[in-house]
């Protein structure tokens, strides 16, 4: 998969890559990242891509013609999705990470400063996303944090590849409480299925527990659940435990 992300700091970009899973994927050839830099493609001798918001007010905003431009730079396959990251836009979430994911091709074009230029939105067709209800100093950060979830639902990235599976949201809920050595620490035990050896009674523990520590901490996230079409087998463990 590639991603191409469109920003005034492409270091920004390019050392966050370096490291740990995504620098891996990198390595392995599982995706390619690149960045573009609208200051290339401004026709202002100064290298300009700001200027003052028509009808007054705070801040300076990003000019079309060096970000459409560099966008329109950018070759795009066939299966390409362009977004643009916005405090307006629709919130991130899991599901659309997996929609991404599907995707040949990411396009990502990060703000700056008081915000874009309406006319680079309408005219790149870009999707309008926000990671949060609140306000950061520019795309570059947000962005990182989608090209991070989506990579690592790319096959090959993770090194198990059912541990995607059992992450927090991925199915809707919460991930499963986890313990490693020692057995017990300042009173507090290791729970005795976890050292049974039973895989089965282990599968079922922990899908319980993702059901409770979704109830207890987002009870929004597991109304949602409820309401979805769930299988069988997570259906007899909410029975089972007057979950419903």
């Amino acid at each position: 998969m590639k991603f191409d992300v469109v920003t005034l700091f492409p270091e920004n970009i390019i050392n966050a890559c370096n490291f740990s899973i995504i620098k891996r994927a990198l390595d392995e050839n599982l995706i390619q990242i690149n960045t573009v830099n609208p200051r290339d493609y401004t026709k202002d001798k100064h290298k300009k891509v700001d200027d003052t918001p028509y009808g007054g007010g705070a801040g300076m905003l990003l000019q079309c013609q060096p970000y459409l431009d560099a966008v329109r730079s950018i070759s795009q396959s066939e299966n390409c999705q362009t977004i643009i990251m916005t405090p307006k836009g629709k919130v991130f979430n899991q599901n659309m990470a997996k929609e991404f994911a599907k995707k040949s091709q990411l396009i990502i074009i990060c703000g700056h400063y008081e915000g874009f230029d309406e006319r680079i939105i309408t005219k790149s067709g870009a999707l309008e996303v926000s990671i949060g209800d609140f306000v950061m100093t520019g795309g570059e950060f947000p962005a990182l944090c989608i090209m991070d979830s989506v990579i690592r639902l790319l096959d090959g990235v993770l090194g198990d590849s059912d541990s995607k599976e059992y992450d927090s949201h991925y199915d809707g809920l919460l991930e499963h409480p986890h313990y490693t050595k020692p057995r017990e620490y300042e009173g507090e035990a290791v729970p005795d299925v976890l050292l049974s050896g039973n895989h089965e009674n282990i599968k079922e523990w922990r899908r319980l527990q993702q059901f409770i520590t979704t109830k207890n901490k987002r009870p929004d996230l597991f109304r949602k659940f409820l309401d979805s079409d769930i299988s069988e087998y997570d259906r007899k463990i909410l029975e089972k435990n007057n979950l419903f």
